[in-house]
């Protein structure tokens, strides 16, 4: 059991660091030569680059093993809370509901969540080789998850403001634009009390050293055999 979290860990960092370095400069290109409105209306991310656009269906299908989590969290008989299941159905159904639409402001989305994975498996792969990373780091990463739903729902805003002007070319439906913005701002205040929990809340709640948040916008079980960053043998 401790080397399907492990080498999960080792997996899901390298993925997202190679998919965030594929899918990064198409972004950072598109704002410095057309702008914010092409970033968020147009979906040339997945028409017109190949590397992105394929980087992008594979964020979108990686939302399905990610589902095998909860899978073994219950045939464990771990306690299988809220915001496990909640974050891993939601992202699924957005994911694949906004991929059929090629929204456009979803090439923010991609990139933020590939780099937030980036750097929030990379933490936890160096918590199972058993190295103790200093407490910031995990508060500065939470804050990064924060910074990501902030984002997330101005993205959207945008959007909509596009959209009640009459920009016909602008590649997002409204409905998108609900359900995103619905889900990031829930995010938000999820994770807000996270924090407040466990870095402002005192040293009570420090005990909860199972919960770790992950896949970037959720609360993440880790097994008992993993606990405040020691692997236990059965």
């Amino acid at each position: 059991m401790t080397n399907h979290w492990t080498n999960g860990f080792y997996y899901c960092a390298a993925f997202s660091i190679i998919g965030f370095t594929r899918t990064a400069p198409e972004l950072i290109h598109v704002l410095r030569n057309y702008g914010l409105y092409h970033s968020v209306c147009i979906p040339s991310f997945i028409e017109q680059d190949r590397v992105s656009g394929f980087w992008t269906w594979m964020f979108v299908l990686s939302k399905l093993p990610e589902l095998g989590d909860t899978v073994f969290i219950v045939l464990r008989k771990q306690p299988l809370i809220f915001l496990h299941w909640y974050h891993h159905i939601t992202v699924l159904l957005y994911s694949w509901f906004s991929y059929t639409e090629y929204t456009a402001s979803a090439r923010w989305f991609v990139v933020m969540n590939y780099c937030v994975h980036s750097l929030m498996y990379s933490y936890f792969a160096l918590k199972a080789m058993r190295y103790s990373p200093p407490k910031w780091i995990s508060m500065l990463i939470t804050a990064l998850q924060l910074t990501q739903m902030v984002i997330g729902c101005a993205i959207n805003l945008w959007a909509y403001q596009y959209l009640n002007r009459g920009q016909a070319d602008c590649h997002i439906s409204r409905l998108n634009i609900r359900f995103s913005l619905a889900m990031y701002f829930s995010y938000f205040v999820l994770f807000a009390r996270f924090f407040h929990k466990a870095y402002l809340g005192g040293r009570s709640n420090s005990k909860s050293g199972k919960k770790l948040y992950a896949n970037g916008t959720t609360e993440h079980i880790v097994p008992t055999e993993y606990a405040n960053g020691k692997l236990k043998e059965n």
